[in-house]
């Protein structure tokens, strides 16, 4: 399978770097979707955070008549969980990984790496950080559900078994309605992965709340000592 190289948009703390926030983007969106939430987590200088904004392939999507539009993956109906484009989530979880990679080699401990995302970017946050064979940070999820949920533990690695997990999603989404994240939440806890769940009163969007909530878990993960490269 060919690994397309993403392209990204970076956003660099004022000091050195010793942390990083992988944040995927939704269906239709881009990398610049959620470049504006960094200032508004208010986050400590001090925890150095670099976020890194990839933007998803170019690709026909079915669910809309076949216009090409950025896509981590082909949505084949609405019947998210039965009708998967298994290959299209391999290639970006590929993808992914090669952004995983680029930080280790900029010196960046696999430990302070968070993978985030938004509906299909949450849905392959979650896809790449269970199978990623380092321990991360912590895995962000919003507004999203598991894919290939089935397939989960065959190909789960143990070094992210005890991976902080935040899911949070609206409780009058109606793009990926609120029972497709607890669905997930219960898979999950199933596994005894280590799972907080948040639900809002919103749609298929972010509100202050979560955003609140989010910059708080970032927070508390990545706030275990800090040590400069």
């Amino acid at each position: 399978m060919t690994v397309q190289r993403l392209t990204t948009v970076e956003i660099l703390p004022k000091g050195d770097f010793f942390s990083s926030v992988i944040w995927m983007h939704g269906l239709g969106a881009d990398a610049h979707d959620f470049e504006s939430i960094v200032s508004e987590l208010r986050l400590p200088e001090n925890l150095g955070i670099r976020f890194i904004f990839p933007n998803a392939p170019i690709r026909p999507v079915t669910i809309n008549g076949g216009m090409h539009m950025r896509a981590w993956y082909d949505i084949l109906s609405t019947d998210l969980p039965r009708q998967e484009d298994s290959d299209g989530v391999y290639s970006s979880q590929l993808a992914i990984n090669e952004l995983l990679e680029c930080e280790k080699n900029l010196g960046v401990s696999p430990d302070r790496i968070v993978l985030a995302g938004f509906s299909q970017g949450g849905a392959m946050a979650l896809q790449t950080g269970l199978r990623y064979q380092d321990r991360l940070a912590g895995i962000l999820a919003l507004s999203c559900y598991i894919p290939l949920a089935s397939k989960i533990n065959s190909e789960r690695q143990p070094a992210n078994y005890h991976t902080p997990i935040f899911i949070a999603h609206g409780d009058h989404d109606n793009v990926i309605p609120i029972h497709y994240g607890r669905e997930s939440v219960e898979l999950l806890k199933n596994f005894d992965y280590p799972v907080e769940w948040q639900n809002y009163s919103m749609g298929h969007e972010v509100c202050w709340e979560e955003i609140r909530d989010i910059a708080s878990w970032l927070r508390r993960i990545l706030d275990r000592g800090t040590v400069c490269i």
